[in-house]
């Protein structure tokens, strides 16, 4: 297809569709451009989603599909956005369609950029055979659901110790295991001992279980730590290789570096969601994001200046 829109969103998770789903409402020619690549496949209910809660991440997604493709100057297609590169009036998307879509070429007045992250899991054979079910990744999206387990927390970061003192509020059955990578110093390890977290030290050889359901750890040792599930520190990385040619200011991290409103440092691309710091949030966070920078884009099409509402 080739096209020309005031705004495309690039990305169809929660701030994507959000930001397109407002800009919509404002009477604005929208196209979001979804890769299909969601990093939720593997989560079977998602939280925290007011009046959604216990959702699948995959009927948020479709609803707001419906929602957004319900206004006459809004749609949504499946397509893997390769390139943006800025043209004289504006800015040229091209992508390969997935999932039965066409190609995409399409000039946009402006760039919302809302693809999120991809995530790394420690190297373990086993662990994807439980991710979504017994293990998970949110902290606020899946701990009261394991209130009371026995659980353990893998990772390989340096915020490990942050997010077993998070994980004190639903368990006081708590093994942090770093698989000999992530640090965790003797003065930490002490604090986490005074609430009843023990800390594991020694390489993990993976993750064990019985019917389809996670019963414990097995160390390179041997050992095997009982375990029924718990949660997982995946490494994040910003999915926005496709967007490197714009030169857009990045964090330390990889994450788009936007003002409160989500202008990146390019006039007319802006970032929603996971994409831009501080990274991965809760769903509802991700939705937010998208309204605010809805709120933002359609101002600035305007011309109505951010600093003092005077137009331009």
């Amino acid at each position: 297809m080739t096209a020309s829109v005031e705004v495309l969103v690039v990305g169809g998770g929660p701030a994507g569709l959000s930001a397109a789903l407002n800009l919509a409402r404002a009477r604005r020619r929208v196209l979001v451009v979804d890769g299909n690549r969601p990093r939720h496949a593997a989560t079977l209910r998602a939280h925290g989603f007011l009046t959604r809660d216990g959702v699948a991440p995959s009927e948020l997604r479709r609803l707001g599909r419906e929602e957004v493709s319900g206004y006459d100057d809004a749609d949504v297609v499946f397509a893997q956005v390769s390139d943006v590169a800025v043209e004289a009036d504006g800015f040229r998307v091209r992508g390969r369609g997935v999932r039965g879509g066409g190609d995409v070429d399409v000039v946009a007045s402006t760039v919302v950029i809302a693809t999120g992250v991809t995530e790394t899991m420690p190297a373990l054979p086993s662990l994807r055979a439980y991710y979504g079910t017994q293990l998970h990744s949110c902290l606020e999206c899946d701990g009261f659901e394991k209130a009371g387990e026995a659980l353990a927390l893998i990772g390989e970061t340096t915020d490990l110790v942050e997010r077993a003192l998070l994980l004190t509020q639903w368990t006081d059955d708590l093994i942090v295991f770093t698989n000999d990578v992530a640090p965790v110093s003797d003065d930490e390890e002490r604090a986490l001992a005074r609430l009843g977290v023990r800390v594991e030290r020694r390489a993990i050889d993976d993750l064990v279980g019985e019917k389809g359901a996670m019963t414990g750890v097995r160390l390179a040792d041997g050992t095997v730590i009982e375990r029924a599930g718990g949660f997982v520190r995946p490494v994040w990385t910003p999915a926005v290789s496709f967007a490197e040619s714009l030169g857009l200011d990045t964090d330390s991290d990889g994450y788009l570096v936007t003002d409160a409103q989500g202008r990146t440092s390019v006039p007319g691309v802006y970032a929603a969601g996971e994409t831009a710091a501080p990274g991965p949030q809760q769903l509802i966070v991700a939705a937010g994001s998208g309204a605010v920078v809805a709120a933002a884009v359609n101002r600035d099409l305007i011309g109505i200046a951010a600093d003092d509402a005077t137009v331009l």
